[in-house]
């Protein structure tokens, strides 16, 4: 259906089913510990699969809240961690948290969930699943999700767009999700991973116009020249993008999620792109997987799933949701992470 970018046979590509775990788990919060501001409910029911801002003194973590089950309608609420609890190991600190982004239009009345956030020329981005206002309507099976992306202004969060597949594929659209954008070349590109009526996910980068960052209403944005990027294992129903890239060297480091055939985990594997957004190497294994009690059972047991990444010094920080049911903090070794990934590069 989608074009491929890599040049290698998926076969061919070496990862096997096993998890060889890399990643330092630094903290943990939970929703009984985020207190919300300006909402007559306290605590929201669970918070998870977050993204984050490093600064010099303190995290900026944008969680997916829920308020309740009978809907599971989400929202973003922002929260500022001290750098003293994020490395100090902590399952105790209280934090105040103000929802930012929710539910307002035909695109996401149904929920805001799994923010990631990045920096494209100095302004600050979040793009985001939105269920859109048929997401429960059983006569209406296409587009239920789609990728909204907001940037963020003096006054907080503004809506830019919602992108969509061209008009002829829309009819064969379920969902669209796991998205973020990235400026590579001068050329912006939307990285998402599409559910489509064959039952099958893709991995896909599409072009879209770097017009829509300076759009002063909200658009509605036809991607263009959608390609595929990866395709999963035979032990995996499916993979997504997990963290926007960080640049290491001249390469992009992605994190992405792979779901288990059987009994449907989700496990995490890097790869490395570059410039021309062709896979140089992805590691041989998965680099993390549930294994504290927190990430095997919750809300959706056996579940690690990143949206967060930044450098901070010969670190790559991530935040993810542990089991969609609390915020998780860690950190991984870049300089192990690479060796790992250049013992497994593609000719």
């Amino acid at each position: 259906m989608f074009k491929p970018i890599c040049k290698m046979p998926p076969e061919e590509i070496n990862r096997e089913n096993k998890t060889n775990d890399i990643v330092k788990r630094l903290c943990v919060i939970t929703a009984n510990r985020v207190h919300l501001k300006r909402y007559p409910v306290d605590n929201p029911v669970t918070i998870f699969n977050p993204s984050f801002i490093f600064e010099e003194k303190e995290v900026i973590v944008y969680g997916r809240i829920i308020l309740g089950y009978f809907t599971y309608a989400s929202a973003v609420a922002e929260i500022f961690v001290p750098i003293r609890d994020i490395y100090g190991n902590t399952f105790s600190g209280h934090y105040t948290a103000e929802i930012t982004v929710f539910p307002d239009n035909k695109f996401d009345l149904w929920g805001v969930e799994d923010p990631r956030v990045y920096e494209i020329e100095g302004k600050r981005y979040m793009t985001y699943c939105g269920r859109t206002v048929n997401y429960f309507n059983p006569a209406v099976r296409t587009e239920r999700t789609l990728p909204v992306t907001a940037v963020q202004e003096k006054d907080g969060w503004r809506k830019l767009c919602v992108f969509r597949l061209p008009q002829e594929l829309r009819g064969f659209v379920i969902s669209d999700k796991d998205a973020f954008l990235v400026k590579i070349k001068d050329e912006l590109r939307l990285f998402h991973r599409v559910h489509m009526r064959d039952e099958k996910f893709y991995l896909v980068i599409s072009e879209v116009s770097k017009d829509i960052l300076a759009s002063d209403t909200f658009v509605e944005v036809s991607v263009e020249d959608t390609c595929l990027a990866l395709e999963p294992a035979k032990f995996e129903e499916k993979l997504g993008w997990a963290t926007p890239p960080v640049k290491v060297d001249k390469e992009y480091l992605f994190l992405i999620h792979g779901v288990d055939a059987e009994i449907k985990s989700y496990r995490v594997f890097a790869a490395l792109m570059n410039e021309n957004l062709e896979v140089t190497a992805v590691t041989p294994y998965y680099i993390m997987g549930p294994k504290e009690t927190y990430e095997i059972y919750g809300d959706r047991p056996f579940v690690v799933f990143p949206c967060g990444a930044q450098l901070v010094d010969d670190k790559l920080l991530i935040s993810y949701g542990a089991a969609d049911s609390a915020v998780g903090i860690g950190e991984i070794d870049v300089s192990e992470l690479m060796s790992i990934l250049d013992s497994n590069r593609l000719e």
